[in-house]
């Protein structure tokens, strides 16, 4: 990936965040809720969509374009907001960007890891992340970091309709209910007091989740902590826009799509809890 920013970071460039579809939205929704100063440029691949089927090489190919693409906007920090290309692509894009890049791996593990009473914590993601173990080795370091005095047990299991469902709109369908009872069963009999929503896209679903599961298990959307990852690097990295005089701007919200914009708009106003009113489609075989 060609290293397009400069060696200075203005703290008034946007931060960008990408995904592979609509579910980085979620992100994206609590980043504008904590950080009212910050500018955003947005990139779902729906195109492409979804990742998880996809090859390890695909899906490094995939992200590594989308980071192109937000580098060519100018961003000061990549997040990516997709549990896929977190699992395969991150620390490649950490190697060869000049810009902090954050994942959302980490700060759900670590969330999993504080809320849970019995150490039997549960997974559920797109097949290529369960595949990877990323999340199994992301839980045990986290325990070895928090709690040293709990065993953890972690339990996955692979839920590949439940991207096609939230990109729907499907949320609280019947089918989903359905398709949940059958994907989540297993979980169930293990003993999982904490599910790990493995997928930015499944805190769409979370209603026909948290039925199927009992209000007994603990459901963690790693939104809230992503958002407080990037909190803490733009602080650390001196690249926070404050809102000062200094950082005068102003602030904007760009969408950029790899598919349908009408469709983008439609359903991305709903993931993000507020009109879209511009997208924009951009040809992201161009970034290579």
């Amino acid at each position: 990936m060609s290293k397009v920013i400069a060696e200075s970071i203005d703290r008034a460039d946007p931060i960008g965040v990408f995904d592979s579809g609509l579910g980085g939205l979620t992100v994206l929704k609590e980043m504008l809720l904590r950080l009212p100063n910050e500018s955003t440029v947005y990139f779902g691949d729906s195109g492409r969509s979804p990742y998880g089927t996809k090859s390890r090489e695909t899906i490094i190919h995939f992200a590594e374009q989308d980071a192109e693409f937000l580098l060519s906007k100018g961003v000061k920090m990549i997040v990516i907001a997709c549990n896929t290309a977190s699992s395969f692509a991150y620390e490649h894009l950490k190697t060869m960007s000049r810009v902090p890049v954050v994942e959302v791996i980490t700060p759900g593990a670590m969330a999993a890891v504080r809320a849970t009473r019995n150490g039997k914590i549960g997974v559920i993601g797109t097949l290529a992340t369960v595949s990877s173990n990323v999340y199994d080795r992301a839980l045990n370091d986290s325990a070895r970091a928090l709690r040293p005095d709990m065993e953890i047990e972690v339990f996955s299991a692979a839920c590949p309709l439940f991207v096609g469902l939230a990109e729907e709109g499907w949320w609280d369908d019947e089918i989903t209910h359905l398709t949940a009872r059958r994907y989540l069963d297993p979980l169930i009999s293990s003993g999982v007091d904490t599910l790990v929503l493995g997928c930015t896209h499944y805190p769409l679903l979370k209603n026909a989740i948290s039925e199927v599961m009992g209000k007994k298990v603990k459901l963690i959307d790693s939104a809230g902590e992503v958002v407080s990852k990037v909190i803490e690097t733009l602080e650390s990295s001196g690249i926070a826009n404050t809102g000062d005089e200094s950082d005068a701007q102003t602030v904007f919200h760009e969408f950029f799509t790899s598919d349908s914009e009408e469709k983008f708009k439609a359903l991305g106003s709903s993931f993000l809890g507020k009109e879209i009113e511009n997208a924009r489609k951009t040809d992201i075989e161009r970034f290579n």
